[in-house]
């Protein structure tokens, strides 16, 4: 049973999610500030901690240097709860070393799923601690899913919320990203000024290459769809990863030609498909960025849709209205499910 030490000042609920921790088969610690969360971590050695920010006498911040400067226990994954929401309050903690940073209320689900992947990524880290040194640990990464690992573990950690533009075209690339959670697209301006969508990003991709030999800026924008995390490596970080391992580099090749192939397929049918086809096309490809089933619900402003198919907003509407008449998907405000999958199949 995996121990976790919850420090939270607020009684009633550290009651609360300590009931919830321990129906989900957890052993709970509890201590009521941060000095004496501190004293039972360095007692029990807990496989994670759960702490509150805002404390009297040491707050949260406080603990976490106090715990990272530890030998002992500065390899316990430290999840924040807080209600402070600002991005530079998030930065702040997660500059400090914290694995996860939580904001209430908070859900069950949340709380719960950001447990299970720290100490799941906890363990893996220690594994590769116990068994392989710095060197034997770069020539490991022999495939793209080492590089991401490799991304996950020596990367830096940002957070967008929905809508934040994450680069714009021109901007110099320090970073090529992995998408950690989200969903991210990326545009351009044509001479009018109207937007077209360039790509779709979901989580386990990487994005933001441009050259990685030459310092070029970004040739187009990025912008965060939905509230997103990401891991940043930096172009010369990375680059030294491919001069030791050809292989990687192969197959990032294979992902970079894979993605030209798909912007040759847009352009295609931005230029010579119906719109019915385009609006039915761009549906089933957010539905799989979105890892959705056609029961599922798509929640997605109209825009960004008609950005995609490369239609006007309005054109985009009428059409979507159709479908709807044809009994294939059904619209309530910016949310649509898909009611007749293999229909908008046979459009496309």
């Amino acid at each position: 049973m995996k121990k976790i030490l919850l420090i939270e000042d607020d009684e009633v609920l550290r009651e609360n999610t300590t009931e919830l921790l321990e129906l989900s088969n957890y052993q709970v610690y509890n201590a009521e500030n941060g000095k004496v969360g501190i004293k039972v971590a360095k007692e029990i050695i807990p496989d994670i901690i759960v702490c509150d920010i805002m404390m009297p006498e040491l707050d949260g911040y406080g603990v976490l240097e106090a715990l990272t400067n530890n030998d002992i226990t500065k390899h316990i994954p430290f999840i924040f709860l807080s209600a402070k929401t600002e991005r530079k309050d998030v930065r702040k903690g997660m500059d400090l070393g914290a694995d996860d940073y939580i904001t209430k209320p908070f859900t069950e689900d949340e709380l719960i799923s950001a447990i299970e992947s720290r100490i799941a990524k906890a363990s893996i880290l220690k594994e590769r601690r116990e068994e392989k040194n710095e060197t034997e640990e770069e020539e490991e990464i022999r495939s793209l899913n080492d590089l991401k690992n490799y991304f996950d573990d020596n990367g830096e950690t940002f957070y967008f919320p929905k809508d934040t533009i994450i680069y714009k075209e021109g901007n110099n690339s320090n970073y090529i990203y992995l998408i950690i959670s989200g969903l991210i697209k990326c545009h351009k301006l044509d001479e009018q000024g109207k937007q077209l969508t360039t790509a779709l990003y979901k989580e386990d991709d990487l994005f933001g290459y441009t050259s990685f030999t030459q310092n070029l800026a970004y040739q187009e924008s990025a912008t965060a769809i939905q509230k997103t995390e990401l891991v940043g490596l930096s172009k010369k970080a990375l680059t030294s990863v491919l001069n030791k391992n050809h292989k990687v580099t192969l197959e990032l090749i294979e992902l970079l030609t894979g993605d030209l192939a798909v912007v040759k397929d847009q352009l295609l049918q931005m230029a010579y498909s119906s719109v019915s086809k385009k609006t039915a096309s761009t549906i089933l490809k957010f539905a799989e960025k979105l890892n959705r089933k056609p029961e599922e619900q798509i929640k997605i402003s109209r825009i960004d849709l008609a950005s995609v198919a490369g239609i006007a907003t309005e054109t985009l509407i009428r059409t979507m209205s159709n479908f709807k008449k044809q009994g294939i998907i059904e619209i309530e405000g910016r949310t649509i499910r898909i009611l007749d999958i293999n229909k908008l199949q046979e459009m496309c």
